[in-house]
């Protein structure tokens, strides 16, 4: 495949992160670790098994982390946790991203190339594609599926309205993006809803039927137990190797390891710092990625609702130890931070998180209640026992310095995004804002810039507005880290949401799955994808 012209490439190191292993670990130079020590953790695919001649037969099972409510890439969160999988499977990328290069390659797409000052990005589509209705895959149908995803208001629909001036469509293989400002980094906009092209049919008949290009179709979709994809022996490079792909919903993290490690399932998506541990002691073949602000609980900053008062939400912040969290919900593994951007991330800089402070939570406490705010809030999350012993230590914490806290614990992460992103029912909520170390400036965008459609109700400002602006321009990753710091600092300043933690998110798989291709948002593509005979 060809590669597109970068501004540069991101040294993505292994993150080595302070984590209590209960076995001895090799390093890199072939040493043993004693127990205790901490464990190197790489961005990208790891420990995958040799592969042979690919086999052809077989359904991969997933125990996915969440179900997603439609499979259509303008309503759903695109990401590994929230249905990704089907999604690339459906629909592929134009577009992805290639941890161990470092690089946004193409994949639908033939190429795409900016111009000197990346205000122009032209992409050249391959002329063997087809969608799985027998439809032409052309620039037409490119323009018209991105110009549905926008108006249906997708994950990045405000941040392409803003920037996007027009997109041109010359001839059926071209597709011209011209861009109101300079944009280094568009190509990653095609490696997530965007690059997920939709068939006009999909919208045919009244209601959403998935229909796109990927090496796969949708079976059937059997809510709250699984959704089903078979193979489309029309794909444009060749009929995949397995005959299907089922995503499985177990609800319950530790009960999903657990049929992986029975082998009921083939593969299982985690994001629980002690159980991605345990993976990564049994040295799991998959696709890890570390993901910065990825255990936090939102603030609901609605008038009326107690995050409205900037000095409520410092409080709330202030009367909480990410370690006291992190030891309670997930006895101490993982990395406690209440940082954007921990150490372990290349855009770590100087700029200090706010500290523990319950003297000045309460101070803070006292001088809202003097202004007529009663002390309570609602905190709203799943009911896991991670997620509650989480919400509980926040309760505790909170009431420490004066708060009075009542806990709504609903029965599922679809539960959990629906009064969040969709209701907007709630005052704070465990949540992911999940910016990745690839590609952050659109979620960033999306989360917490006042035009992005995801903040679900947490404080924008326009301060931070014009430093995620600065971030989109920056011209090398010096630049982007000095921006990043004093996003840091507006962040200290605002408080949108309540941070403990950065997240290891962990797709892992048999050592019998081969051929699986790592792309961002922890997302994976199965085109190549086969399954050895165990």
């Amino acid at each position: 495949m060809q590669s597109t012209t970068r501004r540069r490439g991101l040294a993505l190191a292994p993150l080595a992160l302070a984590l209590t292993l209960s076995s001895c670990a090799s390093t890199d130079d072939g040493k043993t670790k004693e127990p205790g020590n901490a464990a190197e953790y790489t961005t990208g695919l790891v420990n995958l098994p040799e592969d042979g001649d690919p086999v052809k037969g077989g359904t991969l099972t997933l125990g996915a982390y969440s179900e997603p409510a439609v499979l259509d890439p303008a309503q759903a969160i695109v990401a590994g946790s929230t249905g990704g999988v089907s999604l690339t499977a459906i629909f592929d990328v134009l577009m992805r991203w290639d941890s161990k290069s470092n690089d946004v390659v193409p994949q639908l797409a033939e190429s795409l190339e900016p111009n000197e000052d990346f205000t122009e990005w032209t992409m050249t589509l391959r002329d063997d594609v087809k969608f799985s209705d027998g439809t032409p895959f052309d620039s037409a149908a490119v323009k018209w599926s991105i110009e549905r995803y926008v108006e249906d208001g997708g994950d990045e629909a405000m941040l392409w309205n803003n920037n996007v001036e027009q997109v041109a469509t010359p001839d059926d293989r071209t597709v011209v993006f011209e861009l109101n400002t300079t944009w280094p980094t568009f190509e990653y906009m095609m490696t997530t809803g965007p690059g997920m092209v939709v068939a006009k049919s999909s919208d045919a008949g009244g209601s959403f039927k998935p229909v796109g290009a990927g090496a796969f179709t949708l079976a059937e979709h059997k809510p709250a137990e699984y959704i089903s994809l078979e193979a489309n022996p029309a794909y444009w490079d060749g009929a995949p190797n397995l005959d299907g792909v089922k995503e499985v919903f177990l609800n319950d993290p530790s009960a999903t390891l657990d049929s992986f490690r029975n082998g009921s399932i083939d593969s299982v998506f985690l994001r629980e710092p002690d159980l991605v541990d345990e993976l990564v002691q049994d040295e799991a073949s998959g696709f890890l990625n570390m993901v910065s602000l990825g255990n936090v609980a939102v603030i609901n900053s609605a008038k009326g609702r107690p995050g409205s008062d900037p000095r409520v939400r410092r409080a709330m912040q202030l009367a909480i130890d990410p370690e006291v969290v992190n030891n309670r919900a997930y006895e101490g593994a993982g990395i406690a931070s209440n940082e954007i951007f921990p150490d372990f991330s290349i855009w770590n800089s100087d700029a200090d998180a706010l500290p523990y402070d319950p003297d000045q939570a309460k101070q803070l406490l006292e001088e809202a209640k003097a202004d007529g705010y009663d002390g309570k809030v609602t905190h709203l999350d799943a009911s896991d026992p991670a997620s509650r012993a989480t919400a509980l230590t926040i309760k505790a914490s909170l009431e420490a310095v004066g708060f009075d806290v009542e806990l709504d614990l609903v029965a599922s992460v679809a539960d959990q995004v629906n009064k969040v992103a969709i209701e907007g029912d709630y005052d704070i909520a465990g949540w992911g804002i999940s910016w990745r170390e690839a590609g952050t400036f659109a979620r960033m965008f999306a989360t917490l810039h006042s035009d992005g459609n995801l903040s679900v109700g947490m404080p924008t400002t326009p301060e931070m507005d014009a430093l995620i602006e600065e971030v989109q321009a920056a011209p090398d990753e010096e630049t982007e880290r000095e921006v990043k710091g004093r996003i840091q600092e507006q962040w200290n300043e605002d408080v949108p949401a309540l941070v403990f933690a950065p997240t290891a998110e962990f797709l892992a798989w048999d050592t019998n799955v081969h051929g699986v291709v790592d792309t961002t948002n922890s997302m994976v593509l199965l085109d190549d994808a086969w399954m050895s005979k165990q």
